[in-house]
């Protein structure tokens, strides 16, 4: 789910109008394009919708919101705007070395495992789960299938390319450079990274709204980073909730180190790694054995 926005300077909406047009933009949005601006932050929302009337030079909510009615374009434009896609192999390296030691953990006792990478963007964080176990000669790289979902058909598309663009801002050889010979999964023509045959054949991509749409079932580990700090509080706990119904007994949560479980939830999960933000469901019913794990592994593979 294109960067923070976090450099975007905000349009301040400081008049009962103003707020009442903005109010109306964004039902707008709600209401016609089905993205949930609800459970959204409105400085995040407000620095999104500023960014696109830069763009297309509108100087007014008011004026904004006649041109997104009219101009199929600029709604899509706008949809993805508001797709969180902050993104990258192996981001902040220390979790992914605590990633590393659940991997560990779930391929001594279970097969196969399924991990699902939630908000995933343009796929970069599961094509590096899938590289992480293919790394690590304590785990069973071939017995683990990732599915990567997100809102954002674009990134969606990137991601089952699988081919990344190298720029002046972004170092994807510092990225990759956490695995000690990133080579034996990756091809680099120039400044074009092509993620390899044998990383690809173990990942899947789909569309999937954590706000709307259905938990999923049957995951051993959930890796849900840097979204919720975008979400407004009310909204975290049945997001949560749809990703706690997605994971088996005793499967692991991995969220952003900004990121906190809201108190309420707190009981459904048990603290792993405080730091990492690694969380682990609590037992509620015996685990299903290997045999189930491997039916209930085709829905998604």
């Amino acid at each position: 789910m294109i960067g923070d926005g976090a450099g975007d300077a905000d349009t301040p909406r400081d008049g009962t109008d103003d707020d009442d047009t903005f109010s109306d933009l964004l039902a707008f949005v709600e209401d016609e394009l089905s993205f949930a601006t609800s459970h959204y932050n409105d400085s995040y929302l407000d620095r999104r919708v500023s960014s696109r009337m830069r763009r297309t030079q509108n100087e007014s909510y008011e004026s904004y919101l006649a041109t997104l009615r009219s101009d199929s374009d600029e709604q899509e434009a706008l949809l993805e705007a508001l797709s969180i896609n902050v993104t990258g192999f192996f981001r902040n390296p220390d979790v992914w070395s605590g990633l590393r030691a659940v991997l560990r953990r779930l391929t001594a006792t279970t097969e196969p495992v399924r991990v699902w990478s939630a908000a995933c963007a343009d796929g970069r964080e599961p094509y590096s789960l899938a590289m992480l176990a293919r790394d690590d000669p304590e785990i069973d790289g071939a017995s683990v299938y990732v599915l990567g979902t997100d809102i954002s058909e674009p990134a969606l598309e990137t991601a089952r390319n699988g081919i990344y663009e190298e720029s002046r801002t972004i170092d994807l050889d510092e990225q990759l450079s956490f695995l000690d010979d990133y080579h034996r999964y990756v091809d680099v023509d120039g400044r074009t990274y092509r993620v390899r045959d044998n990383v690809r054949r173990n990942v899947r991509f789909q569309r999937h709204d954590l706000i709307n749409d259905a938990p999923k079932s049957g995951f051993d580990l959930v890796v849900c980073r840097n979204l919720f700090i975008y979400i407004d509080n009310a909204y975290k706990e049945s997001m949560l909730e749809t990703i706690a119904r997605s994971l088996r007994p005793a499967g692991y949560l991995v969220i952003g180190k900004a990121e906190t479980i809201p108190p309420n939830l707190k009981s459904a999960f048990a603290v792993r790694d405080a730091r990492l933000r690694i969380y682990q469901r609590e037992m509620t019913e015996t685990s299903p054995g290997r045999a189930d794990r491997r039916a209930d592994s085709s829905q998604d593979f």
